[in-house]
């Protein structure tokens, strides 16, 4: 049984590891914390043209140590997420979950019949970089207005990372997984309000994943820049999500 502060995380009881459940006909589809076990299905993933070409940071080619320094990174990430949910649960006065900083599970896996599951990508909040804005010093700017709001704080502006392995394109997956991400944390335990996101132009699928969950296109940035992979993006498309607005 969960414990009261994971809210609304379910716990596997065999394993203890907390997760989401993406909506049906997704049921067999989960967000986890990573594990450093991930490392080769990471590499698989992030290594493969139909995932790398639509990323920007990742390096290329995404190698052993890459994988390994990432998930140790973020799997302590994790762990101190579940610590924060639970610290805000004990310090909480007039509400009971206070909010939190950073979502504790990040990686979706498919549940296969067996009980074991299979690495299946990524989406993971954060505040908002800015991406699109091309000065440097009007981003930084932005970026350091955006981190000093306290945790909670609606005027936080967020975003997402994210990504879906190749097989699994198509099959509405990241739309799932982003209703459930939104509407079960980043929203009620994040306090979330706000939401600006990018995808690269030419990138259609991210684009209806966004709008089908809410974003509404703000404007079209172009400029030409070549990714760690080599490949020439002319520019961002910027989304935004409202609470106001979406309810």
């Amino acid at each position: 049984m969960a414990q009261p502060y994971l809210h609304p995380l379910q716990v596997n009881p065999r394993t203890g590891e907390p997760f989401l459940r993406l909506p049906s006909p997704l049921d067999n589809f989960i967000i986890t914390p990573p594990r450093l076990s991930d490392a080769p299905a990471l590499m698989e993933t992030l290594n493969d043209p139909r995932v790398y070409k639509t990323l920007e940071s990742p390096p290329f080619p995404y190698l052993p140590t890459h994988a390994e320094s990432w998930l140790d990174m973020i799997t302590k990430e994790s762990d101190a997420a579940l610590e924060e949910a639970k610290k805000a649960y004990k310090e909480g006065a007039s509400e009971p979950l206070g909010h939190v900083e950073t979502c504790p599970v990040r990686y979706i896996r498919e549940i296969k019949e067996d009980g074991s599951d299979v690495f299946v990508g990524e989406i993971a909040p954060h505040r908002c970089q800015y991406l699109d804005v091309k000065d440097q010093w009007e981003r930084e700017e932005l970026v350091r207005t955006n981190l000093r709001y306290a945790v909670g704080d609606p005027a936080i502006v967020w975003c997402f990372g994210d990504f879906v392995a190749g097989p699994y394109h198509g099959r509405g997956i990241m739309s799932g997984a982003l209703k459930t991400i939104m509407a079960q944390w980043l929203i009620p335990r994040m306090g979330a309000r706000l939401i600006r996101v990018e995808a690269f132009i030419g990138n259609v699928g991210s684009v209806r994943v966004f709008e089908k969950n809410g974003f509404v296109m703000e404007k079209t940035v172009q400029y030409e820049k070549v990714t760690n992979c080599g490949v020439t993006r002319l520019g961002l498309h910027v989304l935004l999500w409202h609470a106001e607005k979406a309810s």
